[in-house]
This record gives structure tokens, C-alpha cells and sequence, in this order.
């Protein structure tokens, strides 16, 4: 039957709650230059292409002046543009671009620590103990007779110690200062109001420039337990959570850090409408915890980090979709799905993986098993076609559109990542997501710069994956991305409920979204084809469907549950 077309009497879902979005990975989307970083200018010229695609809005991951120890997260100033990106002139221009194609605009925000070349820590290490500049970070004395031990246990998320000592400046042993993350990359003291006010005035600062909205780095960070105790666990960069047996760890998700999400929401609703918003980032478990996050008067969307994580697994992925809707609807808050992004392996790779048990690879190198490039695609279109079918928001990650793998054959002496080297070679790290996006075959680098020069070499199978391979060839990732986007908007898909279809085998993944409309979105990851109900009418399908209309192994669809075709819908059978 067709899809009914009722009046709708509801005001209309702010745009987060569905919104489709975008992130770019400046230094990897466009090089305007020829130098191997990709710029604000390279931005605003591809812009077009995610006009395009059918998202709402755009991620950029930080842009800001940086010494580039951890690939911009390392922030020197938090107002400026770092050189290898462009200027705020050029800021200005990629912002009103996108405003120009109806795209919103979200930057990050790294709010746990800066850069050891911030001018606030340059002054910090010449001020000396006791000092005002000092207690804008965490500064403390050492164990021990000479204070020659650190002041705990703390390990970096990067491997090492989480403290350096420095030389004061009568040459003397000093203070040590707590980075959880790079030893570049000191924490702030966020029980020092100086911190907070610095901040506030930042997010101003952009906010008055145009921007629509942050993405807040280490969201549930910021805030350190009350004498700093020791915590005897090894950390990854992923594991900032409580696990089983241990206690909750005292540098992560502490009471207080929701006082700041509430006083930034604050300062966002003072913007009016359309919404300004604040999305975490925060590895919290479990879930309902995690929530806390998105509760009214905090933050409006978090990453949705389970099922990023989660294997190619019906019971897993059914668990994680079925408590993060529940968890989430407990607070009045959206579902933020996540299949791909900077930090992890992509998910056209990450699917082509052996199953196994424990969490997934740091990165995949050449002497690592390899994925099967066929089956991981085929799984990652599939789950693609789950998740944008499913309520809430949903941000995608710069190439997934063009079923981009990880780079798994880079050459060890090429990785950037400060991963590598401080794990000693134990951890490869994110690079292999991280590579230059390809945008024309036969280009120079692939059409990302005018130039062959990239900051991370491509492989060259990624050539096969350009933009102008894919754009209107049926059934490409491509374009399949771009109908998925069409029919989500048409449907109003993320604005509406879900309820699990009964009648499937425990390995398919089924859900009546938008019961009122009757929409099945069902994913077979079971052995064997599944049919469709009676009468389905088939929407969209992330792959072909057998000759009897059955949906293979590996493969999802959406359906309109009824007697008679719609127009543009085909029967299950085709």
C-alpha cells in the first residue's frame, strides 16, 4: 500500500534530534595547495559534494593553531586557524559556503588540555610553583625524598606515564605537570573558575562567527577526582570507562564535569534558534550512564560509542540498538549512531575482520590477518542502510560514503600517529583511517590536492573508490548512501519510533520504524536468505536481493509493509 500521507499536527523535531551528520577530517578531505595538508580552502571547494549527498550538516575535527603532536588536538590557540589549514579569512569563507548549501557547521571543542606551546603553559613554566599561571593546569609535587617520583600512578591513554617533571627556572628538578593524553599535551585544572571563564569566552567566540554547534573532545574528562588517587589500570585510548572489577577511574566521568555541559548549555540556548548544540564525546559505560550526558538541560547528542565498537553480530548489535533506544528515550534524548570515524578502524574494514572476543584492533597493519575487503563492504553498506533507517541522529565519517577501507598496508615508517611510537610498536594506531580522502581516479593524489604530495600515503586501490568512479553508477556505495539519505528525509525515518518485528530468525535484525507509516528495516546477518513479509514493497536494499525477493546474507533493506506498490517502489521479487 502506499505509503500514507497524514497531516502532521506535531511541531517539527529540532534538527538535532534527526540530523545527518557529516565529519570532515580537515587535514585528509581537500588540499587547495599542493602541500599535502588539506585545508579550509579545499573545504569549501568540495563542498558541494555533501549538497549532494543529502546530510545536514558538517564535523570538522579541529582546525586550530597546533604543533600537530597529536594531529590538531594539541591546541596552541583556540581562536586562530593553524597555518597548514588556511586563516580565519578562510574560516569565514568555508563557513559561509556551507551556510550557502543549506549545511550547518560543528567544530570541535578540546577542552581537557592544550598544547605545551600554549601561551597560558609557556607562562605557566616560567611563572613557577604556587603561581596563578601554574593553577591553570595540574601541577603538583613529586613522591619521594627529592620529589623525584610522580604524584601517582596515572598512565597516558598514548602508553607511559601520565606525568612529566620540568626544570624549573634555576635550572633545578621541578614540579610535574598530568597529561592523560601526549606529554605535549597538558590538562587543565578545571576546579580553577580562570579555566572555566576561558572557555565560556571561546565557545563565544565562534558561536558569534556563525558556527552551529561544537563537538566536545574528552567530554567526560576535564574534571579529576579530589586528591588525585592512584588507579592501577592500563588504559586504552577507547577504554575510558568503568570495566568489571575495577574501580571507577578517577581522571574519567566524575560527578561535577555535568555542571560545565550545563553551563554551556546554557550559553548555547542563548542563541535562539535554529539550535545551536553540543555533542560528546565521552566513552562511558554503561549506556544509561552515558545518557547522563544528553539529559535537558545538558548536552544534546553523544556518540553512541557501543555500537562503533561492536562486532558484526546479531545478538551483539541487537543488544547495543535495543538499550541505547531505551536509554536514550529515558531522558527525552536522541540516539547518535557512529559506524566510522577518526579514532577507529573504519567499518568497511573493521566487518571483514575475523570474529573474535576482547575489544577491536588499534589499528591493522601488514602483518596483521587482513580483512576481506568483499565481505566488509557488503556487511558495512548493510549497516549503513540499519542505522539511517533507525531513530536519531547519525553522523558519518568522511569516505564511508564511498565504502573507503582502512589503509592496512601502510609502511610502519610512514604512520604519524603518536600511538605507534609511544607504544612501541604495540599499538599502530589511527592512521589507517585518517588517509587522504580519493576524489578522482586519475588525478594527482587521487584529486585530493593538484599535487601527488599527501601527509599519508594513499594506497593505490583507493584510486577504485573515487568520487568519479562512483558517482552515478547504480548500485554504488555511493549512490546508495544518496538514496538512503533521500528516502531518511522523505520518511522523516529519524524523527519517528521503532518496535522490534517479530516472526524473524534470531540472527536478522528487524524494526517497524515509524509505525504509522509501516517501514520494516530488517538486516540479514544469518547464513541463509530471509523473505519478507506477505506484500513488502521493497524501498531500498544494500545489496541485490535473490531471485525469489529474499534478502541474502549480509544484506538489509527497507519496506513498506502492504497489499500495493507506492510509486518508485519495486515488489520484494525484483
Amino acid at each position: 500500500m502506499p505509503v500514507p500521507e497524514e497531516p502532521d499536527t506535531q511541531p517539527p523535531a529540532p534538527w538535532w534530534k534527526h540530523a545527518v551528520i557529516y565529519q570532515i577530517y580537515p587535514r585528509s578531505w581537500a588540499d587547495s595547495t599542493g602541500d599535502g595538508d588539506g585545508d579550509l580552502r579545499g573545504i569549501a571547494r568540495r563542498l558541494p559534494h555533501l549538497r549532494t549527498l543529502g546530510v545536514d550538516a558538517v564535523w570538522l575535527s579541529p582546525f586550530y593553531t597546533s604543533p600537530q603532536a597529536d594531529n590538531g588536538y594539541d591546541v596552541a590557540d583556540h581562536r586562530d586557524v593553524d597555518p597548514r589549514h588556511g586563516t580565519l579569512a578562510d574560516f569565514d569563507l568555508m563557513l559561509g559556503t556551507a551556510h550557502g548549501l543549506g549545511l550547518k557547521v560543528i567544530i570541535d571543542l578540546v577542552p581537557n588540555h592544550s598544547s605545551d606551546e600554549h601561551p597560558w603553559f609557556q607562562e605557566a613554566l616560567a611563572a613557577g610553583p604556587g603561581s596563578r599561571a601554574r593553577r591553570r593546569y595540574i601541577f603538583r609535587d613529586g613522591r619521594g625524598p627529592a620529589g623525584e617520583e610522580p604524584p601517582n600512578d596515572w598512565l597516558s591513554i598514548f602508553g607511559g606515564p601520565a606525568w612529566t617533571r620540568v626544570t624549573e627556572a634555576d635550572g633545578s628538578p621541578g614540579q610535574w605537570y598530568l597529561h592523560l593524553f601526549l606529554r605535549k599535551q597538558p590538562d587543565f585544572d578545571w576546579s580553577n573558575p580562570e579555566v572555566a571563564d576561558e572557555f565560556e569566552d571561546v565557545i563565544r567566540f565562534w558561536l558569534d562567527r556563525g558556527v552551529d554547534g561544537f563537538r566536545i573532545d574528552v567530554a567526560h574528562g576535564m574534571i579529576k577526582a579530589p586528591g588525585l588517587p592512584d588507579y592501577d589500570v592500563t588504559a586504552h585510548y577507547s577504554d575510558h570507562t568503568l570495566r568489571p572489577g575495577t574501580p571507577r577511574p578517577p581522571m574519567w566521568d566524575q560527578p561535577p564535569v555535568h555542571d560545565i555541559h550545563r553551563r554551556w548549555r546554557r550559553i548555547t540556548d542563548g542563541y535562539g534558534e535554529p539550535a545551536r548544540i553540543l555533542c560528546a564525546e565521552a566513552y562511558v559505560k554503561p549506556v544509561g550512564r552515558a545518557m547522563e550526558y544528553v539529559r535537558p538541560d545538558e548536552l544534546h547528542q553523544a556518540f553512541n560509542f557501543d555500537i562503533l565498537q561492536a562486532y558484526w553480530d546479531a545478538a551483539d548489535l541487537r543488544s547495543v540498538i535495543d538499550s541505547s533506544i531505551a536509554a536514550a528515550e529515558a531522558v527525552g534524548a536522541p540516539v547518535t549512531w557512529v559506524l566510522s570515524n577518526h579514532d577507529e578502524v573504519r567499518h568497511a574494514s573493521r566487518y571483514g575482520l575475523p570474529s573474535g572476543s576482547g575489544r577491536l584492533p588499534n589499528g591493522v597493519g601488514p602483518d596483521d590477518p587482513q580483512p576481506d575487503r568483499p565481505a566488509g563492504l557488503r556487511r558495512a553498506r548493510a549497516a549503513t542502510t540499519l542505522v539511517l533507517g533507525l531513530p536519531g541522529s547519525v553522523y558519518l565519517y568522511q569516505g564511508e560514503e564511498l565504502g573507503l577501507p582502512e589503509s592496512t598496508l601502510m609502511e610502519h615508517s610512514a604512520r604519524r600517529d603518536p600511538t605507534y611510537e609511544r607504544s612501541g610498536g604495540r599499538e599502530l594506531g589511527r592512521d589507517g583511517c585518517r588517509v587522504p580522502m580519493p576524489w578522482e581516479k586519475d588525478a594527482p593524489s587521487f584529486g585530493f590536492g593538484p599535487t601527488d604530495a599527501t601527509w599519508l600515503p594513499q594506497p593505490p586501490y583507493y584510486g577504485e573508490y573515487a568520487v568519479d568512479q562512483q558517482d552515478g553508477v547504480e548500485g554504488s556505495t555511493l549512490e546508495l548512501y544518496r538514496e538512503l539519505l533521500r528516502l531518511r528525509r522523505e520518511l522523516a525515518l529519524g524523527t519517528g519510533t521503532s518496535r522490534a518485528a517479530e516472526g524473524f530468525p534470531a540472527d536478522v535484525l528487524a524494526y517497524t520504524v515509524r509505525p504509522d507509516r509501516e517501514i520494516l528495516v530488517l538486516a540479514n546477518l544469518g547464513p541463509r536468505p530471509v523473505a519478507l513479509p506477505p506484500h513488502a514493497r521493497v524501498l531500498v536494499s544494500s545489496g541485490p536481493l535473490t531471485e525469489a525477493g529474499e534478502v541474502p546474507t549480509d544484506t538489509a533493506v527497507w519496506a513498506v509493509l502492504g497489499s500495493s506498490p507506492s510509486p518508485g517502489e519495486e515488489p520484494a521479487g525484483r
